[in-house]
């Protein structure tokens, strides 16, 4: 196994992704390896000064950095010998089994779907954020940001990503799937959350347990929450906002503590033909750390093979109904 890392993506990059890489390296098992991706003398010298063997890792020099102002189309275009860009070409020819950066998350998601590409189905490849529950498990909201606006069967097909997802990495044996919506009753919401309701009552593709309240997402109602990535994205900024307001009254808890995103690492890129992770622009060496954790989690679960294989499934089963 093969984890691909960005050491120049971030905000405190090189220092934090080193120290995050660092630590990850002493967790792991020696068959799997760490290559980061990154100025080569940069990465050597700062691994010697943390007081680790460069030979420890697989190093490929990337001279050019994407920053985290500059605009992601052009910029994975122009610098193709950035850390992130040589990151995906290698992905792509599969010389590394995934990919992760707490980088410029536009460049990041530019590779994931123009790069390496949607699995065959996929209507819309989505990013998906975990959400600790009340009782000491994790939930998963999807999308969390790329499809602001999205359409009844995008929100069925997030169902069946986020119900494998949940199964193979977390280990839910029958995860239940909701729709955030604004009641229980199957006639509340918009017109997208309505025409979503009536393709996932009659899905076998998952557990669907019809609508889920935002108040509610924190309970054991359900263990994936469907949305689009509008709502998704500021329900997650929300609870940030939240979990900072909580930390600076000084209030200490174990279940907000679970809030810190210092311990989920990154988020998914959910329906791309391989494993890319992206990481908070703030990430510390404990998040990156985490973030390489998960990627290991991830592909241990075959989470892209699963998922490409109920696509086909599904794919069949649609093509048989319109005949």
């Amino acid at each position: 196994m093969e984890i691909g890392i960005d050491i120049m993506g971030g905000d405190y990059a090189p220092k934090e992704t080193i120290g995050g890489a660092i630590l990850a390296r002493r967790e792991l098992p020696s068959d799997i390896q760490l290559c980061l991706f990154g100025d080569k003398q940069v990465i050597s010298s700062s691994l010697v000064k943390a007081g680790s063997d460069p030979k420890d890792f697989k190093i490929f020099h990337a001279p050019e950095v994407i920053g985290m102002g500059e605009h992601p189309t052009k910029a994975f275009s122009k610098k193709q010998k950035s850390s992130i860009a040589l990151g995906f070409e290698m992905l792509k020819n599969k010389e590394i089994d995934s990919f992760a950066s707490a980088g410029n998350t536009g460049a990041m998601l530019i590779g994931s779907i123009y790069s390496i590409g949607p699995i065959k189905g996929v209507i819309r490849p989505c990013i998906s954020t975990l959400l600790p529950k009340e009782n000491g498990g994790v939930g998963i909201i999807l999308d969390a940001g790329i499809n602001t606006d999205c359409k009844p069967d995008v929100l069925c097909q997030f169902g069946i990503l986020g119900s494998l997802y949940a199964k193979h990495v977390y280990n839910i044996r029958n995860p239940k799937v909701g729709l955030l919506n604004i009641g229980e009753e199957e006639e509340k919401g918009n017109i997208l959350t309505q025409a979503a309701y009536k393709l996932m009552k009659g899905t076998k593709d998952f557990n669907f347990v019809g609508n889920i309240e935002n108040r509610d997402i924190f309970k054991d109602k359900a263990d994936v929450i469907v949305c689009d990535g509008f709502t998704g994205n500021i329900v997650i900024k929300q609870i940030e906002a939240m979990y900072r307001l909580i930390v600076k009254q000084g209030f200490n808890n174990d279940f907000f503590d679970r809030f810190n995103y210092e311990n989920y690492g990154g988020t998914l890129v959910l329906g791309i033909n391989s494993t890319v992770l992206i990481g908070h622009g703030i990430s510390n060496s404990k998040a990156i750390k985490n973030m390489i954790l998960l990627t290991r989690d991830i592909l241990e679960g075959k989470l892209c093979e699963k998922i490409n294989n109920a696509m086909n499934i599904y794919t069949q089963m649609k093509e048989k109904v319109s005949e």
